[in-house]
């Protein structure tokens, strides 16, 4: 299991603040991907720049896919661009990749994923038990971007991460999501004034 799949899977299963968007969620994975790379020397960060290594088989499919598709001629490219490039669809993606793996059931918790008409209880499969082992034993990666999309608990915070690489993903995953709510706030705004200007007498 990677870590964006542990991400998704505890998305499903532990409840939020706040319905979990498409797009947070998306953002979220590709920073978790690249956590992943990086543990896994795929790349270095030089400060906020992604410096791409050797190419890997990872033996994940969507993982191999990210590595490939860090950008390696041009100026570096930085987190955040990354974040806003990889991970444009990147849920839906994953819901896909999971589900044709028998990790759904077609009636899993987000209200922008697909319903399966007769779905049962979600599925109970290892990889679930491991993405909630992970959440549970309060491992700092996935703590952290969880946070960022609104899941949190009562238990006392653990310790973040140490390594300084992966704490600037993580900074760059909640900035991310902070700018498309903010993004999402304007159009509200928007929308009920232009509603306002029809409205009028």
């Amino acid at each position: 299991m990677t870590t964006p799949q542990d991400l998704f899977l505890v998305t499903l299963d532990v409840p939020g603040e706040r319905p979990v968007e498409q797009g947070d969620l998306s953002l979220a994975l590709a920073g978790a991907e690249l956590i992943d790379l990086l543990g896994v020397r795929a790349l270095t960060l030089d400060g906020e720049h992604i410096v791409p290594g050797p190419v890997l088989t990872t033996g994940d499919r969507m993982l191999d896919e990210a590595g490939a598709a860090l950008r390696r001629e041009g100026p570096p490219e930085t987190v955040a661009d990354w974040l806003w490039r990889r991970g444009e669809g990147l849920a839906v993606a994953y819901h896909d990749t999971l589900e044709a793996a028998g990790q759904l059931d077609g009636r899993s918790g987000h209200r922008w994923l697909p319903r399966r008409a007769g779905a049962t209880a979600p599925t109970d499969t290892a990889a679930r038990r491991h993405a909630s082992d992970r959440w549970e034993s309060r491992d700092p990666v996935l703590t952290g971007l969880t946070s960022t999309l609104g899941l949190q608990d009562d238990r006392p915070a653990g310790e973040g991460p140490d390594d300084e690489a992966v704490v600037t993903v993580l900074a760059a995953v909640g900035d991310a999501v902070t700018e498309l709510e903010a993004v999402r706030e304007r159009r509200r705004i928007e929308n009920i004034a232009f509603d306002n200007i029809w409205r009028a007498p």
